[in-house]
């Protein structure tokens, strides 16, 4: 045999392993229409059993894509298997039945408020390599599941991903949920990307757009939100933190918070950094950043957030109401909140106050930095408004009117805070301003010291 003859039948195995290892690679995973399962997609079948079987099947056969024709499918809580993307085409329809008995809670627990939630639509529990894509809808049918039970006690969450890893929903639009629309709860590696949520206009409570609660490695692009909740949310209702969370170029509009961290804060929130999102038509804060329940937030960054028609552009909590949600879990002292950056921020059309920062006694907020801001006020108040004492209210419910309605300040109130530095902020007011500017309740190390915000309209 030829030298070469020795070297090429040497290397013929590796050759061999090499090419097989990318045919499989590449070899496209199995593709089930649910149709050929026996899903109808009339919008009156109910497909729970057919959906799920196609899914299954899927699944058991390596992964793939169950994919949805167009049509009206009409179905109880399907889960997602391992290595399943459920593919949604263009006019096809996922319904959420409207019969409660239809829907299944693989993991009940308790929201901020006390109420009960976990249903879901669309579930997947400890599954990796999931996901929902394509241009079609999923419809909760929440208003027409409520007015069919006596007492609203079964309310779908559309989508939870529990304790799932490599998790994408993209490009579908979301609608009409029973309660929060897409939730991530122990989850990571997830990307949701141009993602459309319409719950606003439901007039259901606690319909959020996107909730991640003790999550990380988390991306949120691209995505059109208008929620009758919270519109994006991290929280914590078990001990494991929300970490390494990112989410830009995201429009945001909600009867609540636009951006926020916390209310169920029990887990700390750590590296999390939103960038060039807009906020409109807010009723609460644009940005809240709340740590109740003992979390530690801390390296957290807004970057780039224009705002317009907010109550309160910015609100900073660190309280002291140490719940807990889920039997077992123990109750923590108060947590810490530092290390917060918000920058590059132009506001206008706020309705309240610009800023309202608040932490509590011996639990003071560390190391707000606040840079490049312009906050377009309403101005006005009297000066009797200006010697208003504000209540602690260490323990209650955390939100921007767990104050009063009525600030001594237009443009900040600061209380229990131990570094505060500014730089370039500006806040003007649409009509003369009786009160002060800021108003600043044991604040220590505040740069500059003589902050006093411009009170012309900013051009």
């Amino acid at each position: 045999m030829l030298f070469w003859e020795k070297i090429v039948f040497k290397l013929l195995p590796v050759v061999i392993f090499i090419l097989t290892a990318s045919a499989v690679m590449a070899a496209p995973g199995k593709l089930i229409d649910v149709t050929k399962s026996g899903a109808i997609g009339d919008g009156a079948t109910i497909n729970t059993a057919a959906i799920q079987k196609a899914i299954d099947d899927c699944s058991a056969s390596g992964g793939g894509t169950t994919q949805f024709p167009a049509g009206r499918y009409v179905t109880g809580t399907i889960q997602l298997k391992n290595n399943v993307t459920l593919q949604l085409d263009k006019n096809a329809v996922v319904l959420g039945s409207t019969n409660a008995a239809d829907y299944r809670n693989v993991d009940p627990f308790m929201a901020g408020d006390g109420i009960a939630l976990g249903y879901a639509l669309i579930v997947a529990d400890g599954a990796n390599h999931v996901g929902v894509e394509g241009t079609g809808t999923i419809d909760g049918q929440g208003k027409k599941l409520k007015a069919a039970q006596t007492r609203y006690t079964v309310r779908p969450f559309l989508m939870r991903w529990l304790h799932c890893t490599n998790v994408t929903v993209k490009d579908v639009h979301l609608t009409n949920p029973g309660a929060w629309t897409l939730n991530f709860f122990q989850s990571r590696d997830a990307t949701v990307e141009r993602v459309t949520i319409r719950t606003r206009s439901t007039g259901l409570v606690n319909n959020d757009g996107i909730d991640l609660d003790s999550c990380e490695g988390v991306s949120i692009r691209n995505c059109d939100i208008e929620s009758g909740d919270d519109a994006i949310c991290l929280k914590t209702t078990s001990p494991l933190p929300c970490r390494d969370i990112t989410a830009s170029g995201c429009k945001l509009s909600t009867k609540c918070n636009a951006i926020k961290l916390g209310t169920e804060s029990l887990g700390d929130f750590e590296n999390i950094s939103v960038t060039d999102c807009q906020i409109h038509n807010t009723g609460m804060a644009g940005i809240a950043l709340y740590s109740v329940d003992g979390a530690n937030l801390h390296n957290v960054s807004l970057n780039g957030i224009t705002m317009d028609g907010v109550t309160v552009p910015i609100c900073v909590r660190l309280g002291a109401r140490l719940k807990t949600f889920r039997a077992g879990d123990q109750s923590k002292l108060p947590g810490t909140l530092r290390d917060v950056t918000i920058k590059n921020m132009r506001v206008t059309g706020a309705r309240q106050i610009g800023m309202l920062i608040n932490g509590i006694t011996n639990h003071p907020v560390e190391n707000l930095t606040l840079e490049n801001i312009q906050i377009e006020l309403a101005g006005g108040g009297t000066a009797t408004n200006a010697q208003i004492q504000l209540p602690e209210n260490e323990s209650a419910y955390p939100e921007y009117s767990m104050f009063g309605k009525i600030m001594p300040a237009y443009g900040i109130y600061a209380r229990h805070i131990r570094g505060l530095i500014f730089k370039n902020v500006r806040m003007a007011t649409a009509t003369p301003a009786a009160r002060p500017s800021v108003a600043c309740v044991d604040v220590k190390n505040m740069i500059p010291a003589d902050f006093i915000p411009d009170q012309s309209r900013p051009e």
